[in-house]
């Protein structure tokens, strides 16, 4: 590759960078604690134990989220948490079994979550995108 190219993840990477005026530090927390809910989404985790992850306190830390990634962190792990569900749900999962898999404690709420998220229901979705198993 000629010197001075730079692939579209380095060149993002950048724009973050000025634009949110991190160093890299901060913005390896973060990183850090996206990881975490990435692994951690199926529990139930609060955004107090996300901050620890990164080193940083609750407020500065949710603060920091948002300017770099133009969401909270809790919108980003329902966000995760619906995206989970929604492979489920092609996968045949019923829409009970999604919601506690990916950390739902009330099928009240996943649903509730899930069609303000996506604009259906959890079995509608299905039905619309169930995946051909055979």
């Amino acid at each position: 590759m000629p010197k001075g190219c730079k692939t579209y993840y380095e060149q993002e990477v950048e724009r973050i960078f000025a634009h949110a005026q991190l160093a890299q530090k901060p913005y390896l927390q973060l990183r850090r604690s996206k990881q975490f809910m990435q692994t951690n989404y199926p529990k139930k985790i609060s955004i107090t134990q996300i901050a620890e992850a990164a080193f940083l306190s609750s407020s500065h830390y949710i603060r920091m989220f948002k300017q770099v990634y133009g969401i909270t962190p809790r919108q980003y792990l329902r966000d995760l948490r619906i995206s989970k569900a929604k492979q489920l749900l092609q996968d045949g999962s019923s829409a009970t079994r999604a919601c506690f898999e990916v950390g739902y404690e009330s099928l009240t709420m996943f649903s509730t979550a899930f069609k303000r998220a996506t604009g259906v229901s959890p079995k509608k979705y299905q039905k619309m995108n169930l995946r051909n198993l055979e």
